[in-house]
């Protein structure tokens, strides 16, 4: 079954979470962090649990349809924001419980010093179609 993993970045003038927001990382806290979020994607590419993956700009915006064929674009969202989308990884585990396995595993990437930030990660099971009742 497939899972999105949605990383998000909380950060802005007051955090939300226990660490600092990765603008005031050192470059190597970084590349670190980077580093194993590298490594954790290509073990499970061994494993065939690995999907995709991509980062994510903090530049955006909102797009909504006003009904007249002119969709209004807002600013946002920011970087300054307290939560956006930072990223993302498509797995296809065999259960639930293999899922949150690896959430939890991915969440424990390095901050500063090295340390696990134990961020919050979003999982979500993909829609699938319900099962065809035959008679």
């Amino acid at each position: 079954m497939k899972y999105l993993l949605l990383k998000h970045y909380r950060g802005g003038p007051t955090p939300v979470v226990d660490y600092e927001p990765m603008d005031r990382w050192a470059p190597e806290e970084v590349d670190e962090h980077i580093r194993y979020m590298n490594e954790f994607a290509a073990r499970l590419q061994e494993t065939g649990e690995f999907v995709d993956a991509q980062a994510l700009a903090p530049e955006g915006t909102f797009v909504r349809s006003d009904g007249q064929g002119r969709p209004p674009v807002t600013d946002g969202p920011f970087a300054e924001t307290k939560d956006l989308i930072a990223g993302w990884m498509v797995i296809d585990v065999e259960s639930w419980d293999r899922a949150l396995e690896l959430a939890g595993e991915l969440s424990a990437a390095p901050g500063p010093g090295g340390t696990p930030i134990r961020e919050w990660l979003e999982l979500r099971p993909f829609l699938t179609e319900p099962p065809t009742v035959t008679e």
